[in-house]
């Protein structure tokens, strides 16, 4: 056995043993998995190590760096105003439609620039990446075309799994395993465009805080991580809760991190039972549902959940002043049809075959309807 493999040896053993490492340690570690210098056997068990005991945020951190350097197509759009990402890392107890994804169009239907960077289901039924795909955004498209978007239709996203965007080893790894591991979060947080302001759903407690700190330490200036509760408070989820408590932690611009706590009502909104909220077996069926949400014609329980996880990112970004404020305009911007035609703008801007994408789109509104 090389000297490579041994020191990789005793650092998961330390790793197993409960301790952890600092970001340089962790930074060679996810370097050396990134670029398959270690056996599949060590790969495997390093993520699973890291995951169990759970990361720091210098962990993070330092597999962010690895992810980031190493393997990520980086790029700059030209946009007004800060580039802004919210995402959810998996993993999570409660079963729920894609909210951030619809939350994200509400949010560039606002003027708030969305670089989004996600991937196709790995723990859940329909990943962000599936369901823009039903829609007919381009999601294997060139990061250029992405790029394009983002200036022109003010939102583009970034598939995590492409080579085109993480062309050395992360797609590769997300490939062969079906759980979620630290490399769902610190992978998700190499975002091409860097973007400085984020919302990030996490799906455990123990890793609000933990995460905030780790983006403060890659360079966001404004964020907040959150972790949702179902109504009886036994079940996690990677967005704010339309049903019960959600834990923040927001990093403020003076480097700050404030912890509290917030619940649908902190929003002028009822409390959403989540059985309503169940993704739809069928893919197709699920982007028809979506629609019927994002075009203002359910005005029910899936309205009330996006226009909830929307709201924050509003305030985050500085269009809205606060959470009822924000939920507001996101609702207002659902049934004016504000949404919808950014979702429309969206398939045409990120699409080598504009036409298609639109024709796509156009026949699910007409089932929608």
């Amino acid at each position: 056995m090389d000297d490579g493999a041994k020191l990789f040896g005793s650092r998961l053993n330390r790793l197993i043993a409960g301790e952890s490492l600092s970001r340089d340690e962790a930074r060679e570690m996810f370097t050396q998995v990134i670029s398959d210098e270690q056996p599949d056997a060590h790969q495997g068990a390093f993520l699973a190590a890291i995951t169990a005991k759970g990361p720091t945020s210098d962990e993070i951190a330092g597999g962010w760096d690895a992810i980031y350097d190493l393997d990520t197509f980086k790029v700059s759009p030209r946009v007004s105003g800060e580039l802004f990402e919210n995402c959810g890392t998996g993993m999570d107890a409660v079963d729920t439609f894609n909210i951030s994804t619809a939350a994200s169009i509400v949010a560039a239907a606002a003027g708030v620039p969305m670089a989004k960077h996600g991937a196709r289901a790995i723990t859940s039924r329909c990943g962000t990446v599936d369901i823009l795909e039903v829609f007919g955004v381009e999601v294997e498209a060139d990061p250029g075309i992405v790029v394009g978007s983002i200036e022109r239709a003010g939102i583009g996203i970034f598939n995590g799994m492409s080579p085109k965007v993480h062309p050395l080893g992360l797609g590769r790894i997300l490939a062969k395993i079906r759980f979620g591991t630290v490399l769902n979060i610190a992978g998700s947080l190499a975002n091409p465009a860097m973007p400085r302001r984020g919302l990030r759903g996490v799906y455990s407690k123990d890793l609000v805080v933990t995460i905030a700190e780790a983006m403060k330490k890659i360079g966001y200036s404004r964020a907040m991580v959150v972790h949702g509760l179902s109504a009886d408070g036994k079940r996690g989820m990677d967005e704010v809760s339309p049903s019960g408590k959600t834990f923040v932690a927001e990093v403020g611009e003076d480097g700050r991190i404030a912890t509290f706590e917030v619940s649908p009502r902190d929003f002028g909104a009822g409390s959403v039972d989540e059985n309503l909220l169940l993704p739809r077996e069928d893919r197709v069926e699920e982007a028809v549902e979506l629609l019927r949400v994002l075009s203002g014609m359910e005005r029910g329980p899936r309205e009330m959940a996006v226009c909830i996880n929307s709201a924050p990112v509003l305030c985050t970004a500085g269009k809205a002043d606060g959470l009822r404020e924000g939920f507001s305009i996101s609702k207002d911007l659902i049934r004016s049809g504000g949404a919808i035609d950014k979702l429309a703008d969206w398939v045409a801007s990120q699409n080598s075959d504009p036409l298609a994408g639109a024709e796509r789109l156009e026949l699910l509104i007409d089932m929608a309807s």
